[in-house]
């Protein structure tokens, strides 16, 4: 056998770029969304603007760490199946163990040659993988959603630092908002294979919802 090549997925695939983007507004709109423009004063403008980049911070924060997680718990069951089929004394207990990491289609179509050719490949490795470990890619990866998750925030409050008139400045923000979650579902659609105008329409009533619900819940 050859050289294995270098993997070539993406530290953060284009589906989870989009999921992070959409969280990251949702966040922010809870606050800008909660902001009475005829009411609001100076005061009332900070402090909305301190609570939506401290929260999606916060939460930005979160998100990379929950991702971290993620990546423990995805390379400690690639590693349980790999000792499993290592040690499995027969195909049925291979194949049940293939199924705890495999897309269920790829488990269920392994002929009984093919598995045996694993475990076989498997038991003769001179050197056994070392438990699930974070490496220099899974730090890019919560690096990358937290940066995704921070950074969304601006856009949709930038308009309350250029100008005094609070009416002005949400009705800019909504625009942007709605805007950029169209974006996203439009990209959605497009990744997932689903019609992309579609997509983008029902991720900006969807995401009204969910903001709206948020805000009555008192997120």
């Amino acid at each position: 056998m050859g050289t294995a090549a270098a993997p070539s997925k993406r530290i953060l695939s284009p589906i989870e770029r989009v999921s992070e983007v959409l969280f990251g507004l949702i966040m922010v709109l809870t606050f800008t969304g909660a902001l009475s423009a005829a009411e609001s004063g100076e005061a009332e403008v900070r402090a909305m603007l301190i609570g939506a980049i401290g929260c999606n911070l916060a939460w930005a924060l979160i998100d990379g760490i929950f991702y971290l997680m993620g990546c423990l718990s995805e390379k400690s069951a690639s590693y349980r199946a790999f000792m499993a089929v290592r040690r499995a004394g027969s195909e049925t207990a291979a194949r049940a163990a293939i199924a705890q990491t495999a897309p269920p289609l790829l488990a269920e179509t392994l002929s009984t040659g093919e598995i045996d050719r694993l475990r076989t490949v498997f038991a003769q490795m001179p050197q056994v993988p070392e438990q699930g470990r974070l490496d220099a890619r899974d730090w890019l990866g919560a690096l990358g959603v937290f940066l995704l998750v921070f950074v969304s925030t601006f856009p949709v409050v930038l308009p309350f630092f250029f100008t005094t008139d609070a009416m002005l400045a949400l009705r800019i923000s909504n625009a942007i908002a709605v805007a950029m979650m169209f974006a996203a579902g439009y990209a959605f659609g497009r990744l997932s294979g689903y019609q992309p105008l579609w997509t983008g329409g029902a991720m900006v009533i969807l995401g009204a919802v969910l903001v709206a619900m948020t805000i009555a819940l008192g997120g």
